[in-house]
Parts: C-alpha cells; sequence; structure tokens
C-alpha cells in the first residue's frame, strides 16, 4: 500500500509494542475489538501470533492485525517495524510504547553495568527508538499527526525497594513524554502517558503472596484487571488531536503505597 492508497484504509493504524503478553496483548486486542488495525510488535514471534489468534477468536476480522516481531533496542530492527506497517497500511495513527522489563531487584550497589544496561536499554531507548519513527512518519503523512502513548508505572513517581534501573527509565520515560508532547504540537502529535499500578499480569502474579515494601515488610498487595487498563488507553487513544491525556494513572484500588504513607 503506498501514502496515496491510505484514503481507503478501514480504519486507524496502530502499533503496539510487547503485544506478545499481558498489558500489551490485553491493550492490542482491545484495539483490534474496536476497529484499529494493529502491528503487533514484540520479540517471539509465536507469542505475537498468540495474541493475533485469540484477537481473531473473539471475532476479529483477518487482516487486521499484523504480526513484526521486533526488538526494541535494535534502531535497524524498529525501523524495520515501521517500515512494514507503512508498507501495508501506509500511515500510522497511535503507537503504544508498551515494551518494558523490570530487571533484577537489587541493591544498587549489587547492580551490575549489563543489568543496568538491560533495563535502559528496553524501557528508555526502546521507547525514544520507536517513538522517532512514529514521530518520523506521523510529521510526514497526509493528513498529517497522530498520538504516542508510553507506558510509564506508578514507579515513575513512587519506587519500590531494589528498583534503581526500573525507577530511573520510568522518571526518564516522563521525561521523554514531556518533550514529545511538546515538540510533536507544530505537527498535530499528541503524546501522553500511562501510569500503571498492579494490573492482574503475569509480572504481578506472585503479589497476592507478598511484596516487599518500603518499611522492609512482605506484605499481600492487590491488583485490579488489566481491562481497566485497555479502557484507559482506549479513551486516551480514541480522543481528537486537539485534545490530549498528558499523564493518566490508574491503579488497584487499596495498593499499601503510592496514596499516603503505607
Amino acid at each position: 500500500m503506498t501514502a496515496s492508497d491510505e484514503v481507503s484504509v478501514p480504519g486507524r493504524v496502530a502499533v503496539v509494542t510487547g503485544a506478545g503478553s499481558g498489558i500489551g496483548a490485553a491493550v492490542a486486542t482491545g484495539l483490534l475489538e474496536h476497529g484499529w488495525l494493529v502491528a503487533l510488535a514484540g520479540r517471539r514471534a509465536a507469542a505475537l501470533r498468540e495474541t493475533a489468534e485469540a484477537a481473531g477468536r473473539s471475532g476479529v476480522p483477518e487482516g487486521r492485525a499484523l504480526v513484526v516481531p521486533a526488538d526494541v533496542t535494535s534502531p535497524e530492527s524498529v525501523a524495520a517495524l515501521f517500515g512494514a506497517v507503512r508498507d501495508t497500511w501506509g500511515r500510522l495513527d497511535l503507537l503504544v510504547n508498551n515494551a518494558g522489563v523490570f530487571g533484577t531487584a537489587a541493591p544498587v550497589d549489587e547492580l551490575s553495568p549489563e543489568q543496568w544496561r538491560t533495563v535502559i536499554d528496553t524501557n528508555l531507548t526502546g521507547s525514544f527508538l520507536c517513538a522517532r519513527e512514529a514521530f518520523a512518519m506521523m510529521r510526514a503523512q497526509d493528513p498529517r499527526g497522530g498520538r504516542i502513548i508510553n507506558n510509564g508505572s506508578l514507579a515513575a513517581h513512587t519506587p519500590r525497594p531494589l528498583s534503581a534501573a526500573y525507577t530511573a527509565s520510568k522518571h526518564a520515560v516522563t521525561g521523554l513524554t514531556k518533550s514529545l508532547s511538546l515538540d510533536g504540537r507544530p505537527y498535530r502529535i499528541a503524546c501522553g502517558q500511562i501510569d500503571i499500578g498492579n494490573a492482574a499480569t503475569d509480572m504481578t502474579s506472585g503479589f497476592g503472596r507478598g511484596a516487599l515494601q518500603a518499611d522492609g515488610s512482605v506484605r499481600p498487595e492487590p491488583t485490579m484487571d488489566v481491562s481497566a487498563v485497555v479502557d484507559a488507553v482506549l479513551y486516551m487513544a480514541g480522543l481528537p488531536l486537539e485534545a490530549n491525556v498528558q499523564s493518566l494513572t490508574v491503579l488497584a484500588t487499596t495498593m499499601p503505597s503510592h496514596v499516603g504513607r503505607g
């Protein structure tokens, strides 16, 4: 498909990174079910295909999901991802920068430079590389513009113990979000951030048994259904480009941290 064919695209076009599991898979499926064309990006092709097949079983028409294995830490891989979107659908309306890792939980003096780089390369540099390609597409296409939603974290505001790399990466994502939001204004490119607390995914599956708290105790933590995150992203993505959710926090209501002291 060429740029001149974009008027025939039956729906808006999105890229979701980390779409093979957890929040990314849920968000990608939600977008597909609401009529979006979605490129599913992630390192595990089989997991991406499972997301696409699950969406098909829920009634999403064949061809609305594009499986593109990609490594967000690689500039070449990210460029190929957005090139595939351009070649297939001719434009891009939404990027959900979701791919991320928590990394090794350890005191900062026990965190190796390699462990630090793994988290920063994925959470921060990966978000930058994808935003860079999306920004270029959105700036050049006709009609111009689009939206970028960065997956931050409550750690962007309130860290967990033993999370120096993850917390630093999410603080930096907030700065990236604000810069993209500002720099995108002349081109109708909106950028916002969603900070999520304890959505029920494989990553949080152990929280019900206990999670380390700031006072050194280990306490069970509640989770919320991931559908709450999907609903929030759909709201952000559905706004006209003249409106933007700059920052949105959605969390399990009775989490023992972030609001108040324990």
